[in-house]
């Protein structure tokens, strides 16, 4: 009986997932998002103007929901307080459980699904390096935010720089606020959540993760709500480019996972291709037997030669003799 694999769990090319060759990809091209953040850190002066300006609109359209935010997560610490542990944390807690869940369990889901998360990053440092915008937080006070993250940071391992440890603050780019990923990558876990959840209360966490978060994100005062509205546009952007991108990367993708399987050694490639090599069915068989692989001695001499008249007799298979 030919092995066949669980729908899903393999590709066009019918190569399985394995976990010791996603975990370097996914990684790869987080190290060189974070590297990229980095790198395109901009202009402050500009990135000053880019905040304004956003903030201008959104007060000229009534839509600066994250002043009342901020100012009731800056008079209630009940609030305030797990709001940062929030936006400090989940951010990378939650989309790798995600991720981590889908290959699991919902292998059908997953090439796609990391594919789509993958590629909205990429998008998202593109607007990080274009439009570099300074969050609510480091305007001017004149403009009546405060940033949360440094007023709590008694309370957590962030400092005042971002949701950065104490002393890492170089390493984050504190001007990457347009889009906000937080609401991307919040986004992309409910939408998974709700498709490939069963119970209740995956369905809740579905909605609410993203919602708590979109709201987090503008009360502690690390984005605009148009750069919310952006990271759920990115997200859009990127859900239409998954199958055009791996049409183009599947050519290149399929050579690099047939080298590292080459070379992680030759068992993988030369695999058998029957589930049970002693139980197997021939032609008219309807239930395999097991067969023995060589015969006693003595067995032909000994066994009864078939009876023309019942070529059941013959053996398993094995055609009646010929007269």
């Amino acid at each position: 009986m030919p092995k066949t694999d669980v729908p899903g769990t393999t590709g066009i090319t019918g190569h399985r997932l394995r976990w010791w060759t996603e975990l370097p990809l996914i990684v790869l091209v987080y190290a060189a998002y974070s590297a990229g953040r980095l790198i395109v850190r901009g202009d402050v002066a500009s990135a000053i103007d880019h905040g304004v300006g956003i903030l201008k609109a959104e007060q000229f359209l009534r839509l600066n929901a994250e002043s009342p935010l901020n100012r009731l997560f800056t008079a209630n610490a009940w609030i305030g307080v797990p709001a940062d542990f929030w936006y400090a944390s989940l951010h990378y807690l939650v989309t790798p459980a995600v991720l981590v869940w889908l290959f699991r369990s919902k292998a059908v889901h997953y090439r796609a699904a990391r594919a789509w998360l993958m590629i909205s990053t990429m998008i998202g440092l593109i607007g990080f390096t274009l439009l570099p915008t300074c969050p609510p937080r480091l305007l001017s006070k004149g403009h009546g935010f405060v940033d949360t993250m440094a007023q709590y940071s008694d309370f957590g391992w962030w400092g005042g720089e971002a949701s950065a440890p104490r002393g890492l603050g170089g390493m984050t780019n504190q001007y990457a606020a347009m889009p906000s990923l937080h609401v991307g990558w919040a986004l992309w876990c409910g939408v998974m959540l709700w498709r490939c959840g069963r119970s209740p209360l995956t369905k809740v966490a579905a909605v609410a993760y993203p919602l708590i978060t979109t709201i987090v994100v503008m009360g502690t005062a690390n984005h605009y709500f148009f750069d919310a509205v952006a990271g759920a546009a990115v997200m859009g952007v990127g859900l239409l480019l998954v199958r055009p991108v791996q049409r183009l990367t599947e050519p290149v993708t399929n050579r690099l996972r047939a080298r590292f399987l080459s070379t992680a050694g030759p068992s993988s490639a030369t695999e058998s291709s029957i589930v049970s090599a002693g139980c197997q069915t021939s032609t008219g068989e309807r239930i395999p037997r097991q067969r023995k692989q060589s015969a006693p001695h003595g067995a032909e001499s000994s066994a009864r030669p078939a009876d023309a008249g019942h070529p059941a007799e013959a053996g398993d298979g094995a055609p009646a003799p010929a007269h």
